[in-house]
């Protein structure tokens, strides 16, 4: 039953209730029907199953297989550094899901303890789990409502449901059933929710729904979703399991080979065992982990919270980003952008003032705190203080007009009265909406209506809301105080037109979005023309292709209607929290990675399925932080294309650390298993596996995630959802610069053999350690040469190179590390050739990227 749009009566009668209340036994049978009055969360898990989920990903379990396979060789240092590494991934995805989970936990906070009810006649205090549909409970300023509740009678009764609908202003609630039509949330006047809170009034209410039936319910509902996978974590999975492949397929053919060519098995299964190590990048985990973290950092010092970690690549991934307008496109301060003043209208014996700015100083409620800061609604206070810059301000004035007393606003009438004092008699302020104020004209003024009207049309196309003055001078208190008499024969005064001006760097945002190949989509509770007339101020809206569409239009059409038109909408007006997760639901379906930001609690179920998620710091409620990825600090749009820029950084970063690191284990891989078909022995020992691959790959490869972003990466589209890791030249590179390094490999091996030099493996050893250390200077750019770009600007790689090139000096001169690794020292001469030919990996990309800007300039 809509129950918004019946009689308290039809209510009573389908919830088989009535104003005297249920009795114990009705009482007892709902309980049991309908269960406790709470938010359930049928999702959570205990801690050991959240800490086992970390341990399910492909890439995680292959690194576990290189770790027991590293202690069936004897490598004990090596399995304990990929175990630390597994260890360290698992904490970090625990923590995040256990995150997730703690916004179950704050709905559940919401929930009122107590609430009053009346049964069997007779007003008590219960439980508010206790509650059941068809309940009599009694409310007053102070209370958070307990559940869904139809409103049978209300007295000045106003209502705080920003975390739920996400609108600032509170909610004036009335008793009739409302008009035949479709309703958003926030426009069903006659009904309450479960967690809002009563700020004004009292009311007697009846419950017509309770726990997970709720409005709140149904948005925990919406929260128990699977937390979805960030783009990397898509792309890392995919590539993982062809890594996982061909690792696999690669030790079973070389034992194959070398089984046939009669090498000793022992030999044969070690070779074997330390090529699977040397094909998984055991410090891609850590690599990922802290390039995301220092994007975390970065993304502090710009006003953004990073509370779930991989959220800081898919910043960089996004191709829609959807925003509330309130406070993050806009100000979130209401403005008076405009006013119409009637001409020549004056009130007898007030002629010395300006009619219009005694209204607005006069009809408003603003009073101020300790520090003098203004306080009551965000209207009022644009108004008011509109009025005291004009020199009227209401604690000078009410000194000399006196109020008397006042009629409230009614959302029936939508009106609001003052009566003052004056020397002349009493003076009438009635401030209004526009149409409902113009039908209470004098005679007199009947005949302007028409061209006031287009008046007040004209300003609210620009977007502005806007409020109507009257007024009329009684000679004294009238003994009748109802609007009806009151609120009669009124003399136009003015308009004003307010406005939530936009933020200045709103609109250079926006450009910077849509520049970088972004669309930006906002969804506000405001209505179409507002909404549209800040979308077109800012840039959201630039043709008529652009559309916009409100909360009742999204509701009439079916998915595939919706789906055509999905990625036309630029703006939504008068949205519900399901229909948010509609809009991010349908996008993700059309392949889009999807940014929403949302503050109130009906943002929650958007922002934890949205590819990412992005809270208000200022304004969100709990529910929405714990749910999002992301947290603006600031409430600013603009901070959110900043960290767009830094999760760009973050992925380039990761994916400069897989072309280094597979083209390095590729050049192991091919030496290795075409060594033998060139007649020449295995090459390479598997402690020279191991130590490439936890030193020599390593450490330059945690130092590439402090790379800095590149020139023009906000000018280029974001990542296709649908590209690979492999894509964009990755695959061809890794493979050009795997061959590249496998042949200075082998052809260091077959010249050093052919020389009779005893210590050719270790030449081979070191030339494949060099040729990777150049490989990490290349790969810094796909386009920008090495020496524009300048060692000094990543001192971090710069150091790790240095330290890795030292370390490898210490294996092929110290004594010791001789006899641990089976090397010998070469000469100057000899080192010098290993440098010379490791070099040429880094002319060979210098040469490539030089191919590439000229390819661009064509």
């Amino acid at each position: 039953m809509e129950y918004h749009l019946h009689s308290a009566a039809e209510v009573a009668q389908d919830l088989h209730t009535s104003p005297g209340g249920l009795d114990p036994a009705a009482v007892h049978q709902r309980q049991a029907q309908y269960g406790p009055n709470q938010i359930t969360d049928g999702q959570k898990k205990t801690v050991l199953q959240l800490l086992g989920r970390q341990f399910t990903d492909v890439m995680i379990l292959v690194l576990l297989a290189a770790a027991l396979l590293s202690g069936i060789i004897g490598e004990l240092n090596s399995a304990c550094v990929i175990l630390a590494i597994v260890l360290l991934n698992a904490l970090v995805g625990f923590g995040q899901e256990y995150r997730a989970d703690q916004a179950m936990a704050a709905l559940q906070k919401m929930a009122a303890y107590q609430a009053v009810v009346v049964r069997g006649g007779q007003p008590l205090k219960v439980a508010a789990a206790d509650l059941v549909p068809g309940d009599v409970t009694l409310l007053e300023a102070g209370n958070v409502i307990p559940a869904d509740v139809r409103f049978v009678e209300t007295h000045a009764l106003k209502v705080d449901e920003s975390s739920l609908t996400g609108e600032s202003n509170n909610v004036v609630k009335i008793s009739p059933a409302l008009a035949a039509g479709a309703y958003p949330l926030g426009d069903r006047l006659n009904l309450g929710y479960k967690g809002t809170f009563v700020t004004n009034g009292r009311a007697t209410a009846y419950v017509v729904a309770t726990g997970m039936h709720t409005e709140l319910g149904k948005i925990a509902q919406l929260i128990q979703t699977t937390e979805t996978a960030t783009p990397l974590q898509k792309r890392l999975a995919v590539f993982g399991k062809w890594l996982a492949g061909a690792a696999l397929a690669l030790c079973v053919l070389f034992f194959g080979l070398g089984w046939l060519r009669g090498e000793p098995l022992l030999n044969l299964l070690l070779t074997s065992i330390s090529l699977a190590v040397a094909a998984i990048p055991e410090a891609l985990p850590a690599v990922a982990t802290v390039a995301l973290a220092l994007g975390a950092k970065r993304l502090v010092s710009a006003h953004a919270l990073v509370s779930k970690l991989p959220a800081v690549e898919t910043l960089g991934s996004v191709t829609y980003i959807c925003t509330d307008k309130t406070g993050t496109l806009t100000l979130n301060q209401m403005t008076v952008a405009e006013i119409y003043e009637a001409p020549a209208v004056t009130l007898p014996g007030l002629e010395e003032n300006n009619a219009l700015l005694l209204a607005m100083a006069l009809n408003n409620d603003v009073t101020p705190d300790e520090q003098g800061k203004a306080l009551g609604d965000s209207t009022e206070v644009a108004l008011a203080g509109y009025a005291a810059e004009q020199q009227y301000a209401r604690p000078a004035l009410e000194s000399q007009f006196p109020r008397l007393t006042e009629l409230p606003f009614d959302s029936e009438r939508k009106c609001m009265s003052t009566l003052h004092q004056t020397k002349q008699g009493v003076l009438v302020v009635t401030k209004g909406a526009a149409d409902s104020l113009f039908a209470q004209l004098a005679a007199s003024q009947q005949a302007a209506i028409p061209d006031l009207q287009r008046r007040a049309e004209a300003l609210a196309s620009q977007g502005h809301r806007v409020l109507a003055y009257a007024g009329k001078l009684l000679p004294e208190l009238p003994l009748d105080l109802t609007p009806g008499a009151v609120e009669a024969d009124l003399t136009f005064l003015g308009l004003a037109g307010l406005i939530d001006p936009p933020r200045v760097e709103a609109r250079q945002a926006v450009a910077a979005c849509k520049a970088a190949g972004i669309t930006p989509v906002m969804i506000t509770g405001d209505h179409k023309l507002t909404a549209q007339a800040i979308a077109e101020s800012l840039g959201l809206i630039a043709s008529a292709q652009d559309l916009v569409l409100t909360g009742p239009e999204l509701t009439a059409l079916d998915e595939l209607a919706f789906s055509v038109l999905v990625e036309k909408v630029r703006v939504y007006a008068r949205v519900d929290p399901s229909q948010k997760l509609r809009i991010v639901r349908a996008l993700q379906a059309r392949q889009q990675f999807v940014a929403m930001t949302g503050d109130g609690v009906n943002d929650a179920p958007a922002l934890k399925n949205a590819d990412i998620g992005i809270a208000m710091g200022i304004t969100g409620t709990e529910v929405a932080k714990e749910a999002a990825h992301l947290i603006l600090l600031d409430d600013n749009f603009a901070t959110l294309v900043t960290a767009v820029e830094h999760g760009r950084r973050v992925y380039d970063n990761i994916i400069k650390f897989i072309r280094y690191i597979m083209a390095g284990n590729l050049g192991e891989l091919l030496a290795i298993m075409l060594a033998p078909f060139f007649g020449l022995p295995i090459p390479l020992l598997a402690i020279h596996i191991l130590w490439i691959n936890l030193v020599t790959d390593g450490l330059p490869a945690l130092a590439l995630a402090y790379e800095p972003v590149e020139a023009g990466t906000m000018q280029r589209p974001p990542i296709k959802p649908t590209q690979t890791i492999m894509a964009a030249g990755t695959g061809w590179f890794m493979a050009w610069v795997g061959l590249l390094i496998a042949a200075l490999t082998l052809g260091t091996q077959a010249w050093a053999i052919q020389g009779g030099l005893t210590h050719w493996q270790t030449m081979t050893f070191t030339v494949l350690c060099f040729s990777q250390l150049a490989n990490a200077l290349a790969v810094r750019s796909r386009r920008v040469s090495l020496f524009h770009q300048g060692l000094g600007s990543n001192l971090p790689l710069l150091g790790a190179v240095g330290l890795t090139f030292g370390l490898q000096l210490l294996v092929v001169y110290v004594p010791f590390l001789n006899v641990l690794f089976h090397t010998q020292p070469l000469s100057a001469r000899e080192l010098g050739l290993t440098m010379l030919l490791a070099s040429g990996v880094l002319w060979a990309v210098e040469l490539q990227k030089v191919a590439a800007r000229w390819q661009s300039s064509l």
